[in-house]
């Protein structure tokens, strides 16, 4: 059954789900929908035109919805979508869209947010993403599934980090990262291939080996990087992690790419 706390305020117009928890001193705003089950812990904070999934968990002091930092931002009505089974943890904040971001900011079933971790305006976080403390995602970004960011990074409006890639704690990254890859370092550079998270993920060995392979290619070949990407493409057309890749690089416009810092990465 529902539960609301005494001292919680929602706001007539919230829509509650069945079995929707929520604790002391939490907010709820008229224009929000809490899927079936989910559950607020003490002073979470749900503001703005925000869908929250069933399953999810918002804990303490997180602040969920409320008006994007932009300063072009002029009161429109602009979103944020959740999906189901997300975990936010204390003090995380999600803003909406914007206009000029296309009006919404999304986030994927199943992610991790943990304390402090900031997704801004315009974002797009793929299903199964993890953010550690204090990650930092500035506007219009775009997190592929499965990627993981590391503790304290500051990730650049704009960047895109490809699907199961790994960013190392700390990091400044204001390129974009390749699916599978792996970064650290500020500013941040390509170190290699998230092998280990291929493993874990059930990748089978020969798709892991033709990806290294191909990783070479890319990075260590002749010509330009967008002319050995669609190489690559070619050369390894069974696999679908190295199309993944090439497809990444080479619909990527005008963006920059996290590089390797010498072609002995791999």
């Amino acid at each position: 059954m529902t539960s609301i706390h005494p001292t919680a305020i929602i706001e007539d117009g919230a829509h509650l789900g069945t079995g929707v928890s929520i604790g002391p001193y939490c907010h709820v705003g008229s224009n929000v929908r809490l899927g079936d089950g989910v559950k607020l812990y003490s002073h979470a904070v749900i503001a703005g035109h925000t869908t929250i999934g069933e399953q999810c968990e918002v804990f303490p002091f997180a602040s969920i919805g409320h008006r994007p930092q932009d300063l072009k931002y002029a009161g429109e009505l602009t979103t944020l979508t959740i999906g189901a089974r997300c975990v936010m943890r204390e003090g995380v904040t999600i803003n909406p869209g914007t206009d000029g971001g296309g009006g919404k900011t999304q986030v994927g079933d199943d992610c991790v947010l943990q304390a402090n971790s900031h997704v801004g305006h315009d974002c797009v976080v793929g299903k199964g993403v993890i953010l550690s403390n204090n990650v930092m995602l500035a506007g219009h970004v775009t997190l592929h599934d499965y990627a993981i960011i590391g503790g304290g990074t500051g990730i650049h409006q704009f960047s895109r980090i490809g699907e199961h890639a790994f960013v190392g704690g700390l990091s400044g990254v204001e390129n974009d990262v390749i699916p599978f890859g792996m970064a650290l370092g500020n500013r941040a550079h390509l170190g290699g291939l998230n092998l280990i998270g291929m493993k874990r993920r059930g990748f089978e060995r020969d798709e892991i080996h033709a990806l290294r392979n191909a990783y070479k290619d890319i990075f260590n070949g002749e010509g330009t990087l967008v002319e050995r990407a669609a190489q690559a493409r070619e050369a390894y057309a069974q696999y679908s992690a190295v199309q993944k890749i090439a497809d990444f690089i080479l619909n990527a416009g005008d963006r920059r790419f996290c590089t390797p810092r010498s072609g002995r990465d791999n």
